[in-house]
């Protein structure tokens, strides 16, 4: 049974202020048309399905040009923030935006295979959690550590694969702890590489919930392939 007080004040930041340069195409990747809509509206039309995420903020470029041609970009639930230097600026920017909220859920841009019942399980957190949690998957292939040193990669060592996951999003954490956390790392100048490593730097330990594997962070043209797979067979 859903404790609808918990779930009454979620906010959604999308990251998609990215360029996709490493994927070398003319436009970023977000913009990509798969199954007659853009990847970003995928992914934004996924959170929007969910009647508990009461409002979404976009994280664009201030380059950006392509998102206002979007038909959703006129939905009410939309608010459009500028992305900074760096996808963690991004993020700040947006936690920055918002006045109030209770939680906030972070998912990226690019990654449009989110399904449904994924979401709905992370949104559960909220009813037994203080901090929030993440989706992740176990960690299946073997995984070397190599030297640096070197311009050939030697193996260092192999690492016990049975603790390791590996992080997905959307994350979802409680909103002031969050933002807290992001400013102290943003004063100190710290590198991380996901919302929950900021949490994790000040001794709190999120919630993992085992999410599909199928929800991929599109990073090169491979992964095109595998996501016009995924809608044309409608795997979701």
């Amino acid at each position: 049974m859903l404790n609808k007080k918990v779930f009454s004040n979620i906010t959604a930041i999308v990251v998609a202020a990215g360029v996709g340069k490493r994927m070398n195409i003319s436009i970023p990747k977000q913009y990509l048309t798969i199954a007659n809509k853009t990847i970003l509206e995928h992914v934004i039309n996924t959170l929007l399905s969910s009647k508990y995420i009461k409002d979404i903020i976009v994280v664009i470029n201030s380059n950006d040009y392509y998102f206002n041609k979007l038909p959703l970009s006129k939905n009410n639930k939309l608010t459009v923030v500028h992305g900074g230097v760096s996808r963690f600026h991004s993020v700040v920017n947006a936690l920055r935006y918002i006045k109030y909220t209770k939680w906030v859920i972070i998912h990226d841009g690019v990654r449009p295979c989110l399904h449904k019942d994924d979401l709905y399980k992370l949104l559960l957190i909220t009813n037994y959690s203080t901090i929030g949690g993440i989706l992740a998957t176990p960690v299946t292939n073997t995984i070397k550590t190599v030297s640096v040193k070197s311009k050939i990669k030697l193996i260092n060592s192999t690492l016990n694969r049975n603790k390791l996951w590996q992080a997905l999003t959307p994350q979802i954490f409680n909103f002031k702890l969050l933002k807290y956390c992001f400013e102290q790392i943003l004063k100190k100048n710290i590198l991380i590489t996901d919302e929950s490593s900021a949490l994790e730097y000040f001794g709190y330990k999120p919630i993992i919930i085992h999410g599909r594997s199928d929800n991929i962070k599109i990073t090169n043209k491979n992964d095109i392939i595998f996501v016009k797979n995924y809608f044309n067979k409608k795997y979701y």
